[in-house]
């Protein structure tokens, strides 16, 4: 990839003129010292003595300017004083028969300081004036507001497709465009035109940016990027013309491809900003509009550009011709996040021990920023504890910290509480493993961590894009299991606010049942939320009251009949209840595994020991259920 060095020239007249203009301000201010301070070199006397000597007859000449009197002793020295109005004097110094010559107040070099004094003041501004012109038309100075912010990508640590992982389709799409780049003649043979432009789509932390980098790397052809605030100025004008300055460097270097990062900062709806469509930054649109798609095209320049928000996009600029393509870049899937895990980890030092797989499987909804997290915090653990590599120990001590937050290993609990935790959280297991339709444990903890005292992870088989009615209403009873196992133990009195989250959880699968997902009988398939709702509560379309109160029966009904789930699920299980408590009171956290053989009768470990010594590799998903604060 071409990149010339910056021409420095200009830089270099600048300084040239700077000096130059210093010069010639130091040069005036030693002409002007040295003339106009020139007499104050000669001896001065007072008028009374000047007086004394023109009658002792000790003066020989006088040269008059105004009140200033100079002019040579009887010895040769000179002399200067200064008089007031004084009619007599030029009598006296006929008299005294001294010489006598009269000036004129400003002589000629005063004359030549004065003018170059009074004229500097102009002649500086209109230099400075010059100045800021030639600036702001881009050619450098000092205000370069028009000039384009965009910069060209060095060749050195390119990154390639190899370096892109979990977004597959979007790689496909991609490389279609670099081919085009590199073989023209291939499409324009049968009349494809080159796309204009190119609009990556995806939630924060998909790869966007990266994927704008690779395609740079593979076409290898210059790749100007720039960011959309960049266009943006508190000068009307600015940014439009920033714009132009943009595509005339670009089309210096066609075929070429300028990545806009976040154009959703320059290219929202037109008409929503103050000062209708006159401010700033729809006068920049307009500009990029007219650049992509107008009169004069732009061939060979295709503009690729990154947004996480493309609902508040103008359409003229989504339309086709502008950016023909619109690419989403999605949350990985599991391949993907094995994927994406493979390609850091490369950078890291790991034990033998870590499984990618099994981190890919447990951390679904994880973009790759979120995995790239999840092993930099895990270097920073294993350097913290001295160790040289990081283990699977590390991995999931980070998903936890990243997930649920730091762990309050010193938090003091008291006993009664922390079995009422136990207790909880044994209830969440022992009915999830009696549903028929849930996902397996992985883990249960009493550990506080973040805002939980405790929480119950389950691990499930596959990303699911949606949910059967049967694992609806089991997550539900699970849900309500905890509530139901402080009941069964401590009694009606003693049932806490711990369940908040729980509750928080059911409500929201069996609202979104009745009323979103169409698995009500008595309400039936109809949509009733509005598109108004928040994640605290729910609006609800134009309904009969009627309507609405059956909507709340049905909502508590299903909670009801989960709850009635679990509390004979419980009842029959009280045992396996008691045990699984107990074991957590001792040992405070447990594989699913070792729930699984502690159940059957089996001895899981010594007390003391630590679980992660039962296996080399050890799984980690999202908490499915965690108990705030009581």
């Amino acid at each position: 990839m071409l990149n010339k060095k910056p021409n420095k020239t200009p830089n270099n007249n600048f300084k040239k003129n700077i000096f130059g203009w210093i010069a010639i301000i130091f040069l005036i201010s030693i002409l002007s010292g040295a003339f106009g301070n020139g007499t104050k070199t000669k001896n001065e006397i007072i008028f009374s003595d000047f007086l004394s000597k023109v009658e002792n007859k000790e003066i020989t000449s006088v040269e008059i300017r105004g009140k200033e009197i100079t002019g040579k002793l009887n010895n040769g020295d000179d002399y200067f004083t200064y008089s007031t109005e004084y009619p007599d004097l030029i009598n006296k110094l006929s008299e005294s028969e001294v010489s006598v010559k009269v000036l004129p107040l400003t002589s000629q070099s005063d004359k030549v300081i004065g003018f170059f004094i009074g004229w500097l003041p102009f002649v500086i501004m209109i230099g400075l004036w010059f100045w800021f012109i030639k600036g702001a038309s881009g050619t450098g100075g000092a205000m370069k507001f028009a000039k384009s912010k965009a910069k060209l990508l060095q060749m050195k640590g390119r990154v390639t497709f190899k370096d892109v992982a979990g977004i597959e389709e979007a790689k496909e799409d991609m490389k279609e465009l670099v081919d085009f780049l590199k073989d023209p003649i291939k499409y324009t043979k049968i009349g494809a035109k080159i796309p204009r432009g190119c609009m990556l789509i995806g939630a924060p932390g998909t790869g966007k940016t990266l994927l704008a980098r690779a395609i740079a790397g593979e076409a290898e052809v210059p790749f100007f990027f720039i960011s959309g605030s960049d266009f943006v100025e508190m000068f009307v004008g600015v940014g439009a013309s920033r714009v132009r300055n943009m595509f005339e460097e670009a089309k210096k270097k066609a075929p070429c491809i300028v990545f806009v990062d976040e154009i959703d900062a320059v290219g929202r709806s037109r008409g929503s900003g103050i000062g209708g469509g006159n401010d700033e930054r729809e006068q920049t649109l307009n500009q990029l509009l007219v650049e992509m798609d107008g009169f004069e095209g732009n061939e060979g320049v295709i503009v690729v550009a990154a947004t996480n928000r493309p609902d508040v996009l103008d359409k003229a600029l989504m339309r086709p011709g502008r950016f023909d393509r619109q690419i989403m870049v999605p949350l990985p899937d599991i391949k993907g996040r094995e994927a994406i895990l493979n390609v850091h980890v490369k950078k890291i030092n790991v034990a033998p021990d870590i499984d990618l797989s099994i981190v890919a499987k447990s951390t679904p909804g994880f973009s790759g920023a979120d995995l790239a997290n999840i092993l930099n915090e895990s270097a920073l653990l294993a350097a913290r504890g001295g160790k040289k590599m990081i283990t699977m120990r590390e991995v999931e001590e980070a998903t936890d910290k990243i997930i649920m937050g730091s762990a309050h290993k010193s938090r003091v609990i008291k006993d009664e509480e922390k079995k009422l935790t136990a207790f909880h959280e044994a209830g969440h297991a022992i009915v999830s493993l009696n549903c028929k339709y849930s996902d397996p444990i992985h883990k249960a903890t009493i550990i506080p961590r973040g805002r939980a005292l405790g929480y119950v992870a389950r691990l499930p088989e596959s990303d699911k894009v949606s949910k059967t009615r049967g694992e609806i209403l089991d997550d539900i009873a699970i849900a309500m299991g905890g509530r139901i196992a402080e009941e069964m133990i401590f009694g009606y009195e003693k049932v806490t606010t711990g369940a908040s989250q729980d509750i928080k959880v059911a409500t929201h699968y069996a609202k979104n049942m009745v009323v979103s997902w169409g698995l009500s009988d008595k309400v039936g398939p109809v949509y009733h939320l509005s598109k108004l709702q928040s994640d605290e509560g729910y609006g609800f379309e134009a309904s009969s009251n009627e309507t609405l109160k059956l909507i709340d029966e049905e909502v508590k009904k299903i909670i009801l009949e989960g709850e009635e789930r679990a509390k004979i699920i419980l009842k029959k299980k009280k045992k396996d209840l008691d045990k699984l408590a107990n074991s957590l009171l001792e040992f405070e956290t447990l594989t699913g595994k070792e729930i699984e053989e502690l159940l059957k009768g089996k001895k899981i470990r010594k007390n003391g020991e630590d679980e992660k010594t039962n296996s080399t590799k050890s799984k980690r998903v999202i908490p499915s259920f965690k108990d705030e604060e009581k």
